[in-house]
């Protein structure tokens, strides 16, 4: 009975539902968090993904994987894309796709990558861009199941205007620390000039080694390549450091 369960439960995920369009939000100037209900969603945990497929009229079809934005809330799921210029997804999801759309979802995906509530250990959040997104689904999560494990964020982003979710992150969570870094142009008289995150970065907004945290890195491969092989200089375990990247079709 427990496999049939477990077979059961894998193969609702591997399955495509219909989800459609409920909310959009701006989230920088070239990002959208965009909202769908999704009928019978099995729920999610923070940090997992989902792959989006759509199909055209004349019947051409694409797919693409999407991290997971909001913490588990029944039916409903969020997604946050960035704007791609040269793509051929994203430009259709920030700026075409009207509510009441339906799109195509499977998942949720992936098992590494996430945080759990029960995780009392330190943690820190290292994001890149739009790798903030699946980091922000776990600071969701902690915030709504009240947990009091201590998070530190360190998020690189190129200036203020591609900031994703600003407002919120500005509004404070008891025992979130949050440390930003702009590689291109930064807020007046910030006290850091432009660069990309260096092993002083992670060490002075991070937690020391010997506390143990579990590291959590997203963003492009080259970001996600650089700061884990930082860690590991500052002497973090590579057991505690998950990854998770994204290419230019992600």
């Amino acid at each position: 009975m427990a496999g049939a369960a477990v077979s059961r439960r894998l193969g609702d995920r591997l399955r495509w539902k219909t989800a459609r369009l409920v909310d959009r939000r701006v989230e920088s100037a070239v990002a959208r968090t965009l909202v769908f209900e999704v009928p019978d969603w099995p729920g999610h945990q923070a940090g997992q993904h989902v792959d989006m497929r759509l199909t055209a009229e004349d019947g051409y079809s694409t797919q693409r994987s999407y991290s997971l934005a909001s913490a588990p809330d029944g039916e409903s799921v969020e997604l946050t894309v960035q704007r791609v210029d040269d793509g051929e997804v994203s430009p259709y999801l920030t700026d075409d796709l009207a509510v009441g759309d339906p799109v195509e979802l499977r998942g949720p995906v992936g098992g590494w990558f996430v945080w759990r509530p029960e995780q009392k250990e330190p943690v820190l959040l290292v994001g890149g861009g739009s790798g903030l997104v699946p980091l922000m689904a776990m600071i969701r999560t902690r915030r709504a199941v009240g947990s009091r494990t201590p998070f530190r964020l360190v998020y690189s982003v190129r200036s203020p205007e591609y900031q994703l979710f600003a407002p919120e992150l500005r509004q404070g969570d008891p025992g979130l620390d949050k440390a930003y870094l702009y590689t291109r142009s930064t807020p007046p008289q910030w006290p850091r000039p432009p660069g990309h995150v260096t092993a002083s970065d992670l060490s002075g907004a991070g937690w020391p080694p010997d506390f143990e945290p579990t590291c959590y890195v997203c963003g492009s491969t080259g970001f996600v390549e650089s700061a884990a092989g930082l860690l590991v200089a500052l002497g973090h375990e590579p057991g505690r450091i998950r990854t998770e990247r994204f290419g230019p079709g992600g």
